[in-house]
């Protein structure tokens, strides 16, 4: 998804949950291309911390303000939430970091992670823009509570 296409209104929000996409899909490649064990796990603990982070603001923040707009935004959430349940399980098991299924459980996440991703950027943002949704002040809150996750000073 082009971010310069995106209406004004919407775009700090959009770009925000677009650039976390864009930062895990990196991690994932990363994964792919380490030879180390140590790499490989320092990887997962970072796509795992990423990932946490972006599921809590997208389901504190992000989704309730699109909630009621329209009955198939509100069927794109629902499915998302379920999506975001099933990867925070996933994360939980590689977190408790049994060395042996590492590579097998990344792999499983980064797939389900992609096909989560396709779907909000093909489906759900483009719903939100035809909406003409006013996200200006999601965007704010996103970026105040995704500092405020990661311990980052605003």
């Amino acid at each position: 998804m082009d971010k310069s296409k995106i209406p004004t209104e919407q775009r700090a929000a959009l770009a925000l949950l677009l650039d976390d996409h864009r930062a895990v899909k990196k991690l994932f490649k990363q994964f792919e291309d380490a030879k180390e064990d140590a790499d490989k796990q320092s990887i997962a603990e970072e796509t795992c911390r990423q990932l946490t982070v972006h599921a809590q603001i997208e389901e504190e923040i992000f989704y309730p303000a699109l909630r009621g707009v329209s009955d198939k935004i509100d069927d794109m959430l629902d499915e998302a939430k379920v999506e975001h349940g099933v990867a925070k399980d996933l994360i939980a098991e590689i977190e408790s970091g049994e060395k042996e299924m590492l590579d097998a459980r990344y792999k499983v996440l980064s797939e389900y992670v992609g096909h989560h991703v396709e779907e909000e950027e093909s489906e759900l943002f483009p719903a939100v823009i035809r909406a003409k949704v006013d996200l200006a002040d999601v965007a704010q809150q996103l970026e105040s509570r995704k500092s405020e996750l990661l311990g980052e000073t605003a």
